[in-house]
């Protein structure tokens, strides 16, 4: 990471700034119930589902868009599940200010989900770009999302760092051309952290 110009930072959204697991996990059980398919444990949704964009988790149990919808739809409903995890405002805050950072959010959730995450926990004006699902064709893990919020910002992604907490951010960031940091216990990426905070570490 020490030989880039880094002009900008990315985040995802679900598991990195909030933890939505919960709501996406109701919500998506409800779908399944509702297409009368096989409820999921936690585990097994977390394993399998969780990290791929929503296109590629109907794709797998062959369900189509309206089923979908309606797991969107449910997880609108279920706003008070989601947490913001400590110290994200400060962090986001920090990253433009202090370091003269620019900020993206590049997530796979649609668009009406993440502008009422966004607008419930007032973090909306944090971002330079923010980039959902809905924005492109192919959502993470293949790197379409992290190349338009690149272009978006006017920087090319070896000048960016993706902060992700999956899989798919891994593979995503690492296919455009970004320095991953992998947030959490299970996390890959070129460096790891436990938490938001640890970010600052690796920029000084």
């Amino acid at each position: 990471m020490k030989e880039r110009k880094i002009e900008a930072i990315l985040f995802d959204l679900d598991g990195v700034l909030i933890n939505s697991f919960e709501s996406w996990y109701q919500a998506f059980n409800a779908m399944l119930m509702a297409y009368r398919k096989e409820e999921m444990s936690r585990e097994e949704f977390r394993k399998k589902c969780w990290g791929p964009d929503l296109k590629h988790n109907l794709t797998a149990l062959n369900l189509d868009e309206e089923a979908g919808k309606y797991c969107i739809n449910e997880q609108l409903k279920l706003i008070e599940f989601i947490e913001l995890f400590p110290g994200v405002k400060e962090v986001l805050s920090r990253v433009r200010e202090k370091y003269k950072l620019k900020v993206g959010l590049v997530t796979n959730t649609p668009k009406k989900n993440v502008h009422r995450i966004l607008e419930h926990f007032h973090l909306s004006g944090y971002f330079d770009v923010i980039v959902t699902g809905d924005d492109v064709k192919r959502g993470k893990p293949d790197a379409e999302i992290v190349i338009d919020a690149c272009e978006r910002l006017k920087t090319k992604p070896e000048n960016v760092i993706l902060v992700g907490d999956t899989e798919s951010d891994f593979l995503a960031g690492k296919s455009a051309g970004c320095a991953v940091i992998g947030v959490g216990a299970k996390s890959a990426g070129d460096e790891h952290i436990e938490n938001l905070y640890e970010l600052f570490a690796i920029l000084d």
